[in-house]
């Protein structure tokens, strides 16, 4: 009944969203908390979800969320934001009959040719229009860049795998020359697991707490080869063994994408060198072993994974 009220779902999202701040002192509420997430599992299930591209001609209001929500790469103003949404890009969201103007997730998407490594160029891009326009009638790879939940209340309720394969029919329909759809994401439990290794075999990371090592070429050389085997080894660890898996690695494994390359200082912002020494990977989502790989690491944990992974073995 409060569901059916006028702003009764936002209420019931934002009474959730105000939970979960206390689940350590009020335990009781974890009750409260599992029956809110049960009903708003159905109430937000795929065939009430709408699909929507934004654009610079959305209506200000969802670009201002797009701004306020984005959770992977801080979109620094309006500027940054037309740039994110030029010809070559594309940004999707979902959103619920319920919550008119207020999108639940969204993606954004770089056409581009080959796959990408790092994420600054994909960030900071020609303005012109008329060239970023040539640039998307070329490209033969969408890259996902960055996918942010909206809506804090609704955590534990899965869009991402559903959003993620209506883009991608999308995009091919709309860009028949696509040949490859990969992410590239970031690692976010990297550097704590390997804090709690034993220190040693050379991987006694210390010394790289100090800001700009990344710009000494003599200390990137050193490093490289350790850090790049260290994150192969941690990307690779079976969860049926019972490891802890990386979380954007659990979700994109879960969807039946393939670990495709780990790539070197992909991201050297603060936040990315804080987590993962900068080092940001490509999971690919390819059509043909989407529902082989999902199988494969839901049944027994296996990690499908390229030959340059193994070589990094």
């Amino acid at each position: 009944r409060m569901n059916m009220a006028p702003g009764g779902t936002a209420s019931l999202i934002a009474m959730r969203s105000e939970i979960a701040g206390r689940l350590g002192s009020e335990p009781e509420l974890k009750l409260l908390d599992a029956d809110l997430k049960h009903l708003f599992v159905s109430w937000f299930n795929r065939g009430f979800l709408e699909l929507r591209r934004i654009d610079w001609q959305s209506p200000a209001a969802v670009l201002e969320k797009l701004i306020a929500y984005e959770a992977v790469h801080e979109i620094k103003g309006w500027d940054d934001l037309r740039r994110r949404l030029a010809p070559d890009r594309r940004c999707f969201a979902f959103f619920h009959p319920a919550l008119p103007g207020e999108p639940l997730i969204f993606v954004e998407v770089a056409l581009v040719q080959g796959l990408a490594t790092a994420v600054p160029p994909l960030l900071v891009q020609d303005t012109d229009r008329n060239s970023a326009g040539l640039r998307a009638g070329h490209a033969d790879t969408a890259i996902f860049y960055s996918i942010s939940n909206c809506q804090d209340g609704l955590r534990g309720v899965s869009f991402g795998n559903f959003l993620i394969k209506q883009v991608v029919e999308d995009l091919q329909a709309e860009f028949p020359q696509l040949k490859r759809f990969s992410t590239l994401s970031p690692i976010p439990g990297f550097r704590r697991w390997l804090s709690q290794q034993p220190q040693s075999g050379g991987n006694d990371v210390a010394v790289l707490d100090g800001e700009g090592w990344w710009h000494d070429a003599a200390t990137c050389e050193t490093w490289r080869p350790v850090l790049m085997r260290l994150c192969a080894q941690y990307l690779t660890r079976s969860p049926a063994s019972g490891n802890h898996i990386d979380p954007v690695a659990r979700f994109h494994l879960g969807n039946g994408a393939r670990l495709e390359r780990i790539n070197w200082l992909g991201n050297t912002a603060d936040r990315a060198m804080a987590e993962s020494f900068g080092i940001m990977v490509n999971y690919l989502y390819d059509h043909d072993s989407i529902e082989r790989n999902h199988e494969a690491f839901a049944r027994v944990g296996e990690i499908v994974r390229s030959p340059q992974v193994d070589a990094l073995l």
